[in-house]
């Protein structure tokens, strides 16, 4: 994101990459239906004793629960219908004073992950089932990871999800370390030393997960002592957000630059180009949707651009800070570098939900963020570039051959631009026959078609290469996009997709 960064330091006051949302659950050895028969049978318990001894176990937990809340003075509280918990805890907080430590416990009745017992043949079994059971939530304030939650189900096999906010860690890590800073929400808004505070994010996803997360289970799930002596839970990480945050000089910069790059996304991002973002390639088997999606909320819009479950968004936060988030929610979508189940060697393999690949995931989102900004770094306010056009519209002359006017507003040369402005064409520039795939001109088998194709390939070339739109590079077949060629097609495009059609509406 280097071309972004420079081309806007004026504005910036500095940048921070760190985890936002971590969602974390915790499976213990007996969440599917023949684990936990066995388990059963380890400890004696009979099949049709199944109902009777989940709901002592409820009630384990839930006095447990109720101790807890008592011991610390806090609430604890039965939410019956939807509630926004979150929302609804910060208030607690806000007019209890709570600065660390317990806020309150709520209980819920949600679906969960759980069995059933059904008829089998010659005895029962248990089946897999997801009925409402009553869900603890643990809200903290804690003196590291600041707002958290611990949410437990109480029905077997008790799976736990811890949520943590890499933000919050963040913020306390740099009052530790006297660094100072302003942050509104879940952003910062701006950092005294932005390289120090980037050093102390890049130890988030090297903390030692696991025995974080066992403690956190403990202090809430009392059956250790008990019928789960022993036992561990296996940690996964279901969903991680990173997030690359650029902080802005004022809110009157950032909303002018923005509203460009808003319009950019929507418009001109291809399917092609949020693969690369996200280091795929677009190839014959890849049958999946990608989608690019805009929600309107009261003071920004945001970006969303979706493949297979993982996405990348982009919104304005706090009017004064651009947002690029990489969202993971199905790993094995990307690679991890590892040694193979009976191998030696190292080779890449689908990436797994364990929390020991969360340095990976932190390096695939903040490649997909840097690519993103990369991206942005073409897009131009186009009010400078509209009366540049005037140029692009009169002919030219290339090795003392005449080279016709360019028309912005004629279909051909439309098609034309949007086939040269691409993403991947700015990171190792393009050939003729990138060009030709784009413009579906198709090489056919007769020799004299053959050389007439290639001729008007020829010709489309040397139209753009006689306005200084591209340039060849040296030594090579590939050709470049110039600068003037970034700010004068981007502007031809913006001009004919956005400019004209509110200039029309405006008019109407």
């Amino acid at each position: 994101m280097n071309d972004f960064l420079k081309k806007h330091e004026a504005s910036i006051t500095g940048t921070i990459s760190v985890t936002d949302r971590l969602i974390l659950k915790g499976y213990l050895p007996m969440s599917y239906p023949e684990a936990a028969e066995r388990f059963f049978a380890l400890r004696g318990i009979l099949l049709k004793e199944f109902k009777d001894f989940t709901k002592a176990q409820t009630e384990t937990l839930k006095v447990h629960a109720q101790a807890m809340a008592k011991k610390e003075n806090r609430p604890y509280e039965y939410l019956n219908g939807y509630v926004r918990k979150e929302e609804y805890v910060r208030k607690i907080a806000e007019r209890d004073g709570i600065t660390e430590g317990l806020i309150c416990v709520l209980a819920m009745n949600e679906e969960n992950h759980t069995f059933t017992l059904r008829y089998g043949e010659g005895r029962p079994r248990l089946k897999k089932s997801s009925p409402r059971c009553l869900t603890l939530y643990f809200y903290y304030l804690d003196r590291h990871f600041g707002f958290m939650h611990v949410r437990v189900s109480t029905w077997l096999p008790f799976s736990i999800q811890v949520y943590v906010n890499g933000h919050d860690w963040l913020a306390r890590q740099l009052t530790t370390k006297g660094v100072s800073y302003r942050q509104v929400e879940n952003a910062f808004v701006s950092i005294a030393d932005c390289g120090k505070a980037q050093a102390v994010a890049d130890r988030f996803p090297t903390l030692p997960w696991e025995k974080i997360l066992h403690v956190f289970a403990r202090r809430v799930n009392p059956l250790f002592k008990t019928i789960l002596k022993g036992m561990e839970y296996y940690w996964v990480i279901d969903q991680a957000e990173y997030a690359t945050d650029v902080m802005f000089r004022n809110h009157d910069i950032l909303d002018e630059l923005y509203l460009n790059w808003q319009k950019h996304a929507a418009v001109c991002t291809q399917a092609e180009d949020v693969m690369r973002f996200m280091g795929r390639k677009l190839h014959g088997s890849f049958n999946s949707v990608i989608q690019t999606d805009a929600k309107y909320r009261p003071t920004v819009t945001r970006i969303k651009h979706v493949m297979r479950g993982n996405w990348i968004k982009m919104y304005n936060k706090q009017g004064i800070v651009l947002r690029v988030e990489t969202v993971i929610n199905r790993p094995r979508e990307f690679r991890i570098s590892r040694t193979g189940r009976g191998k030696k060697a190292v080779d890449w393999f689908p990436m797994p939900k364990r929390v020991s690949s969360m340095k990976r995931y932190g390096d695939i989102c903040l490649r997909a963020n840097r690519a993103y900004l990369q991206a942005l770094a073409q897009v131009d306010n186009p009010a400078e570039a509209y009366r540049q056009l005037d140029g692009l519209c009169e002919p030219q002359k290339l090795s003392k051959q005449r080279i016709r006017g360019l028309n912005p507003l004629r279909e051909r040369d439309r098609v034309l631009f949007e086939a040269v402005v691409r993403g991947e064409h700015f990171i190792k520039g393009f050939q003729a026959s990138d060009l030709a795939w784009r413009l579906a001109i198709i090489r056919p088998d007769d020799p004299v078609e053959r050389k007439r194709c290639s001729a008007k390939l020829n010709r489309k070339l040397r139209l753009l290469r006689g306005h200084g739109l591209i340039v060849r590079i040296s030594r090579s077949r590939r050709y470049k996009i110039t600068d003037i060629g970034i700010k004068l097609m981007n502007a031809a495009l913006h001009l004919r997709t956005t400019g004209l059609p509110e200039i029309l509406n405006k008019a109407a």
